[in-house]
């Protein structure tokens, strides 16, 4: 299963607030840091509007934008590395990512 046919089939789902900030409550598998976790789970799951509104919450709520994943990228440099990523990478630059 490729990560763009997932991504087109949330493209035109809309989260209300409360299910956007429900993102911010999902544990992280053990040895991945939270903040990439939380990062990660919004921009596989969530359209770009949604993903802004994410990053508002999680920047609100003190969470680390620059947070690594395992293999020392941050989620900016992932999702850089994906066609679709770029509108996500502008957000994450916007809200003070690296």
């Amino acid at each position: 299963m490729s990560l763009k046919k997932d991504k087109e089939k949330v493209l035109g789902e809309v989260f209300d607030d409360e299910r956007v900030k429900s993102f911010l409550e999902y544990e992280a598998p053990t040895g991945v840091s939270t903040d990439f976790h939380l990062l990660e789970k919004a921009y596989r799951g969530m359209n770009i509007a949604n993903f802004v509104t994410f990053l508002n919450f999680f920047t609100e709520a003190g969470r680390d934008l620059n947070a690594t994943n395992p293999e020392g990228k941050t989620l900016t440099a992932v999702a850089n590395e994906h066609g679709h990523g770029e509108v996500y990478v502008k957000a994450l630059k916007g809200a003070g990512a690296q």
